[in-house]
């Protein structure tokens, strides 16, 4: 692989043994339950998974960004749901520790390390979407407080989160509208209602819910890094994190619906030899390879760009747009390949196929991620050959 050190390698092992050993046999029944996983989150705990972002001195093994992404990737593998179970704690912890007082480091970090406090963010609202400028939930000073009022949808883990990093506008008549927006670091509370969970087509067991904030009363010193209106900017880093994570949730589907097509078309006969060897079962599966191994290398190529500090919002949007698209190709083709078999419930492929979807239009739509690639193009000049 070339870009992991042993020891980091040795952690994607162990959370590839993880997911063949605990979720692996058992992810079917526990998906169409519909019930919440919790045995192995408290799993993914001891393992470290929630501390994977958090540096010394308020966690122990932070890793790289290329293998957190992998790292994503395998527990996607396992089930798309358990790598959505600790996407947004990590952009959160990312947050806290590139923009956060030492006072919130401090208060926050060290619960989020052992996966004790679990945190999520609050972007998206029921009449904006990807337009995030556009957002209606306001934060209004009064005395040494602010007074939230608003509502945001499609909040993943937002009952089981105890910190929400909400993106509000505190000054409504700033211009341009970006400088009026901050992060809030909200914990549940008087005037804060979350509702039911939203019913989805996949990414079942981990809950989407509404935010609905009613007079909320959260103390000044809540404005992540202390200074109201940044709060635009530190969101767009954390979606860098945020995209390079949805892609490798993508990864890890696709890497999955691979598999179980490669082995069912080894294991079924018609016409007297293994499917494979039907050129057009063959050609699927040598081109569901090409793209999956594209997109690992699309990924990696976002993830070390974001490690050495450089901005990297277009080669994350790559990274997602490409992944996503191509999730939802190799998921409708490992459904082809397993002919009848590929939709009935007793196999795993239908959930791939329900699953993709989310990672398409999830952490801004594909059309959005168009959007920023071709804009950084005409602010870079081009592609950077470097």
């Amino acid at each position: 692989m070339g870009v992991l050190s042993t020891e980091e390698q040795a952690v994607v092992d162990t959370v590839r043994d993880f997911v063949d050993r605990e979720v692996k046999p058992a992810v079917n029944e526990v998906e169409h339950s519909g019930e919440y996983p919790e045995k192995w989150i408290e799993q993914m705990k001891e393992l470290g998974i929630y501390g994977l972002a958090v540096p010394e001195p308020w966690g122990e093994a932070p890793v790289s960004m290329p293998c957190y992404a992998l790292v994503t990737a395998e527990l996607s593998r396992g089930w798309m749901s358990l790598a959505g179970a600790m996407g947004g704690h990590t952009v959160v912890a990312k947050l806290l520790v590139a923009f956060g007082t030492r006072e919130q480091q401090d208060r926050y970090l060290p619960r989020m390390a052992t996966g004790e406090l679990r945190a999520t963010m609050a972007l998206t609202e029921p009449g904006g979407g990807s337009d995030l400028q556009a957002m209606s939930t306001h934060a209004s000073l009064q005395d040494d407080h602010y007074v939230v009022n608003g509502s945001k949808t499609w909040i993943s883990n937002a009952r089981r989160s105890g910190l929400i990093a909400l993106l509000c506008k505190t000054d409504p008549a700033a211009e341009p509208a970006h400088r009026g927006i901050s992060v809030l670091l909200v914990e549940h509370g008087p005037g804060l209602t979350v509702s039911k969970d939203l019913p989805k087509l996949g990414y079942k067991g981990v809950e989407s819910c509404e935010l609905i904030f009613d007079d909320m009363r959260v103390p000044t010193d809540a404005v992540l890094g202390g200074t109201p209106g940044k709060g635009f900017g530190q969101m767009m880093k954390g979606l860098e994190t945020g995209r390079i994570q949805v892609a490798s949730r993508a990864l890890g589907v696709a890497d999955a619906a691979l598999a179980d097509a490669l082995r069912y078309a080894q294991d079924r006969e018609s016409f007297g030899k293994p499917i494979w060897q039907h050129q057009s079962v063959g050609n699927y599966l040598a081109d569901m390879a090409t793209k999956i191994t594209a997109a690992r290398q699309l990924i990696l190529h976002a993830a070390e760009k974001y490690e050495t500090g450089q901005r990297c919002d277009m080669e994350a949007g790559m990274a997602k747009l490409f992944t996503s698209e191509i999730a939802m190709e190799v998921a409708l083709n490992a459904v082809r390949i397993h002919g009848g078999y590929g939709y009935s419930t007793e196999f795993d492929v239908e959930r791939y196929f329900r699953d993709a979807p989310l990672m398409i239009v999830g952490e801004g739509t594909n059309e959005i991620q168009r959007n920023v690639i071709a804009a950084q193009l005409v602010k870079r000049g081009g592609l950077d050959r470097s």
